[in-house]
């Protein structure tokens, strides 16, 4: 007697081959979103080094950070600069003075799971965050 050979998957081949899948997928989206919102707060840290270049060419023209006594308008104040899910919302930390500025990036909804949260810069390039973790600058 001849046995036919079958062309096909069987269920528990099948439902091994799921349970790979799921196992795979388990571990690499957790990992995934941890690199993305690395990413993000790389990008946030680029922006408060830009503002803070921005402010230092304020100071540069008229001795004071100031505009006229108030705090200055920032030429952008959100990750990402267009329209679209806001990661990071950028703005004074302090009122600003002639000599000094503390500016802040605070995660928005699309980056609030950050373990690093809020990230701050001052005049003098100190760098600080929420969770005083240096490894949130690097």
């Amino acid at each position: 007697m001849r046995f036919k050979e079958s062309a096909g998957f069987t269920l528990i081949e099948l439902m091994i081959a799921v349970a790979i899948i799921g196992i795979i997928a388990a571990i690499a989206v957790p990992s995934y979103q941890a690199y993305v919102e690395s990413t993000r707060r790389t990008t946030a840290q680029g922006d408060l080094l830009e503002l803070a270049q921005f402010m230092e060419r304020r100071y540069t023209n008229g001795y004071d950070y100031r505009d006229g006594g108030n705090n200055p308008v920032l030429p952008f104040t959100t990750l990402p600069r267009q329209a679209g899910t806001v990661f990071y919302n950028y703005a004074f930390s302090e009122d600003v003075t002639r000599t000094s500025f503390t500016l802040r990036a605070t995660p928005a909804a699309g980056q609030a799971e950050d373990d690093c949260g809020w990230l701050e810069l001052d005049e003098a390039g100190a760098r600080t965050s929420e969770s005083g973790d240096p490894a949130c600058w690097q």
